[in-house]
């Protein structure tokens, strides 16, 4: 069986994108089973694997044009956020059309893409834009913790109202399809609650009353292990989130933040629910740590071998 082929976007190149992308390639574990091909520009990756990989030689697939000279580590630049944007979308349209297996990403800064005069709200809704899929969600993972969201990149202010029954049994069947597919048999999942202590019965916000918890009855009569509406403050201590293969987050920031302090440096973020496999670092640019040769390579090693597992998988089964 060939390798898969694996498109991975440097990201926004002020940041730590590039030189992680070139460190991994160092790993024989990796290299040994995949092609990987790095998608930026190319003066950009060179540099980089000249300065943080000397020993490798990156399969480059250039996109764009951007003068090394030119290039301001740590600063925020409009045309280095289009030429990120751009690159995503030539890596993504390579997978589609079956030229690589799957896609992951390094960090992109959203506010340079936005300040190119480009609409953008995170790799997730762009990506899945691309693929043409409505019906997608954003995960976290790292071993048998998985967190996947029913709202990403909106306002607080915004959540309550597409916080819907619909939505959270549409993640939380992608969950439980993740879990299966890394080898949970019967996989049982968590339900956070919206509201502080999940509503407290209805004395703290209704919504866990007249849309989680009748989100999950439905569930449960698919035939579905799920249970909740549990409340987030506690949901993630050791002896609760270990029970369950999959936790159903309302928001953003109610998973994140205890994801991240569980798994930070080797946390992998997926996009959920596409025809193709998208895979990525679950942390920021680092501006302020760009171009120094101190980023950790923890979580871009995990996101590429979870999409090297995954596409094998995915051709495996087509067999």
């Amino acid at each position: 069986m060939r390798k898969p082929v694996i498109a991975l976007s440097v990201g926004d190149a002020a940041g730590i994108g590039p030189e992680i992308a070139v460190r991994i390639l160092r790993n024989k574990e990796l290299t040994s089973a995949a092609d990987i091909r790095l998608y930026g520009p190319e003066e950009i990756i060179r540099k980089a694997a000249e300065r943080f990989a000397p020993e490798v030689t990156p399969d480059i697939v250039p996109v764009g044009s951007l003068p090394f000279a030119k290039l301001v580590p740590g600063k925020l630049s409009p045309e280095v956020g289009k030429l990120a944007y751009d690159t995503v979308v030539r890596a993504t349209e390579d997978v589609l059309a079956g030229k690589a297996d799957a896609i992951v990403t390094c960090p992109v800064n959203k506010a340079a893409i936005n300040e190119a005069g480009i609409p953008f709200t995170g790799h997730t809704e762009l990506v899945a834009k691309l693929c043409g899929t409505d019906s997608f969600a954003m995960m976290q993972s790292a071993g048998k913790l998985r967190v996947i969201f029913v709202t990403t990149h909106i306002a607080l202010k915004d959540v309550s109202a597409h916080v819907t029954q619909e939505r959270i049994i549409e993640v939380a069947k992608l969950v439980e399809e993740a879990a299966k597919a890394e080898g949970a048999e019967h996989p049982r999942i968590a339900v956070a609650g919206l509201n502080p202590h999940a509503g407290e019965n209805g004395h703290m916000g209704t919504e866990d009353e007249t849309v989680v918890k009748p989100a999950i009855r439905k569930l449960k009569e698919s035939g579905m292990d799920v249970s909740g509406p549990y409340p987030s403050d506690t949901l993630f201590i050791d002896s609760i989130r270990n029970t369950f293969d999959g936790i159903v987050s309302m928001y953003h920031d109610q998973g994140h933040i205890p994801f991240k302090m569980l798994a930070f440096d080797k946390g992998v973020n997926s996009t959920m629910g596409l025809p193709i496999i998208r895979t990525s670092v679950d942390h920021g640019t680092a501006f302020e740590i760009a171009w120094k040769g101190v980023a950790d390579t923890g979580s871009l090693e995990a996101a590429v071998h979870t999409a090297i597992k995954r596409a094998n998988a995915k051709r495996k089964s087509a067999e």
